[in-house]
């Protein structure tokens, strides 16, 4: 299977979005058809994902992925475009606008939200870990499992809350990219230096967006350090939506960006 680095398309005012760890630009195939008929979109494949660039030479980092993508906005000459971003992604996106980069961020369940010392960042890092040993013994058979409903549900289940509307083609999608994401080098990273973020930094609009039923980065753990922090900010619930709400709520998440992208 190839991985492609990026997605183009539509029309309109330009919009930024960013996936999250181990995942692909693809993961926004389900809000696409809307998003794209009100704005000009730009989806990149980040750093070390599969078809994103390499990690620099001095390795990975938070601030070489955000490097890179902000060299992607120049070349693209977007000087700060609207902004959504989902886990790692939204944690980037929040990065740019604090590099005056973003006209509005709309984060969804974005990293970065714990308090420090909290056990959930080791949990999760522990997850990543495991998570890279089993996608890699279930690639090969990626069709397969993917070709079912109780396959697609038991793929994504720890990612998004419902899966049954997701195509068996995106879903292997998920898995081959998930393995041949260059995942160790950013966990590793993340446990040594943690989430940097300087919140007075980032004066754009912000809206979090957060599902209830997120098993990944739950509430309110995980979002602590973003309520306290970003007291300006929107904050939305969906109700029973999971981690990466742009694939078990798609028509609300598409709204819900372009409602908030001045």
């Amino acid at each position: 299977m190839a991985f492609t680095p990026s997605h183009r398309g539509g029309e309109g005012p330009p919009l930024l979005l960013l996936h999250g760890f181990t995942d692909t630009w693809r993961t926004w195939e389900p809000v696409l058809p809307v998003l794209q008929r009100r704005f000009e979109v730009l989806a990149p494949t980040l750093a070390g994902h599969a078809g994103g660039a390499n990690y620099p030479a001095d390795g990975a980092s938070d601030e070489a992925i955000v490097d890179a993508v902000e060299a992607m906005l120049d070349e693209a000459g977007w000087e700060a475009p609207a902004i959504a971003g989902n886990s790692l992604g939204g944690f980037v996106a929040l990065r740019l606008a604090e590099r005056g980069r973003g006209r509005s961020v709309v984060a969804l369940a974005p990293a970065g939200g714990w308090t420090d010392g909290d056990p959930a960042i080791a949990e999760t890092l522990r997850y990543f870990r495991m998570m890279a040993r089993m996608v890699r013994d279930a690639a090969p058979r990626a069709d397969q499992i993917a070709a079912t409903p109780e396959g697609r549900t038991a793929a994504s289940t720890a990612f998004a809350s419902t899966a049954y509307h997701l195509s068996a083609d995106l879903v292997a999608h998920l898995i081959r990219g998930a393995a041949a994401c260059d995942s160790e080098p950013l966990v590793a990273f993340a446990e040594r230096e943690g989430w940097r973020l300087d919140p007075e930094k980032v004066t754009c609009p912000v809206r979090f967006v957060w599902g209830t039923d997120d098993k990944l980065l739950a509430l309110p753990g995980a979002a602590f350090r973003f309520r306290t922090e970003f007291p300006q900010a929107e904050w939305i619930e969906i109700e029973g939506g999971g981690h990466c709400p742009q694939l078990d709520h798609p028509v609300e998440t598409a709204e819900l960006i372009a409602g908030f992208s001045p």
